[in-house]
């Protein structure tokens, strides 16, 4: 390719002419890819705990390889999961006393 201002030839690829500094081409905008998977780990801590801790763990790992997008939340998303199954082992404690307690024939003091 020629250049449009100096006439000198010049790369296909050029967006600007290396002798005389005009424009040649347009810049195109690289794809900007995202986090989908810390995405998607997010949103399933607040309803599926255990798929969203995986699918934020999964995010976390592959938030380096993407220029860290998704990084904060897929560390939220590892967090929310986290005290949500906590929760869950909490109440599971507290239902099997009260199933024992109320089996057993109520509360002895």
């Amino acid at each position: 390719m020629f250049c449009k201002n100096c006439g000198k030839e010049i790369d296909d690829r050029a967006v600007v002419c290396p002798n005389c500094g005009v424009q040649v081409g347009t810049v195109t905008p690289a794809e900007e890819k995202t986090n989908t998977l810390a995405i998607v780990g997010f949103v399933l801590s607040f309803f599926v705990a255990i798929a969203g801790l995986i699918c934020s763990i999964i995010g976390l790992k592959r938030a380096p390889s993407l220029g860290g997008k998704g990084r904060g939340l897929a560390t939220a998303g590892i967090v929310i999961s986290i005290v949500e199954l906590v929760f869950v082992v909490i109440y599971i404690i507290i239902f099997i006393a009260m199933f024992s307690a109320a089996a057993s024939g109520g509360y002895y003091y």
